[in-house]
């Protein structure tokens, strides 16, 4: 039986990877700020003895108790996805807007860090017994690949959180353990569903779980979901600047301060 631990776990994708894994026989540790959304998830779930940590992800000292109760709780642990995300349009020169700033970096890089940190040891610990399928799993966004206007913090959280899990898969490669990033495109969410433009290739949140739980099975280092937006990523970064610029320069924006994640 999987072991595993979701940060960000009371809706959008969080809630789609948690019954993706709980209908693949999965023992879950769902974390989220909202306890009654993740008790009502639980009571959807199939399986039993999943565990459920209301609490703020920026809360590092209460996130770190939750890790220690489920990895005592359920004997250790298998896969750690650290989901918990937020957006919001944020413009440099506005005073209000560095608090939203600095909370999308808290949530979006920081809380990720101390999310993983407390599974480092026993990941290692197990993977030395043999154990081969421990993952450390960043959830991204192609929104990293290049900055958009009027999306600067969230844009800088999704390339600092593919940077970090670039440099944290390093680390952990000499001891055998996997550290996958996951990039998602447009996805049908309650987040997505505050933007104010055209969304391609967009998906559904149960057909992108069931995707990259596949992926993080395969021990992938980085995928993008839905494939095409990978295509259209990767041409993006091959473009010159000046070409970007002029392309996007006036691209629909996020509305300022929007819709926070789970």
């Amino acid at each position: 039986m999987k072991r595993v631990f979701i940060t960000g776990a009371s809706s959008g994708l969080g809630e789609a990877l948690a019954a993706e894994y709980a209908a693949r026989g999965a023992l879950l540790g769902l974390v989220a700020r909202r306890g009654d959304t993740l008790a009502e998830l639980v009571s959807r779930l199939p399986g039993s003895g999943h565990r459920v940590y209301a609490l703020d992800v920026t809360d590092h000292a209460a996130l770190a108790a939750a890790a220690a109760d489920f990895l005592a709780s359920a004997g250790g642990i298998d896969v750690v996805i650290a989901n918990a995300g937020i957006s919001a349009g944020t413009l440099t020169g506005i005073a209000e807007d560095l608090r939203a700033f600095e909370r999308i970096l808290a949530i979006n890089v920081t809380a990720m860090m101390a999310t993983f940190a407390p599974f480092i040891e026993p990941m290692r610990r197990q993977a030395a017994a043999g154990e081969r399928g421990c993952r450390l799993v960043g959830i991204a966004s192609v929104a990293g690949i290049r900055g958009l206007p009027g999306g600067a913090g969230y844009s800088a959280s999704k390339a600092a959180v593919i940077s970090y899990c670039e440099s944290l898969r390093l680390e952990m490669r000499p001891f055998g353990v996997r550290v996958v990033t996951i990039a998602p495109g447009y996805i049908d969410t309650p987040m997505t569903r505050s933007n104010r433009y055209p969304m391609p290739f967009l998906m559904s949140a149960s057909r992108f779980a069931a995707r990259a739980v596949a992926a993080i099975e395969a021990g992938v280092s980085y995928r993008v979901i839905p494939w095409q937006m990978g295509i259209v990523a990767k041409l993006l970064r091959l473009l010159p600047n000046p070409l970007y610029d002029l392309l996007f320069t006036h691209a629909p924006r996020k509305a300022r301060h929007g819709a926070e994640g789970a």
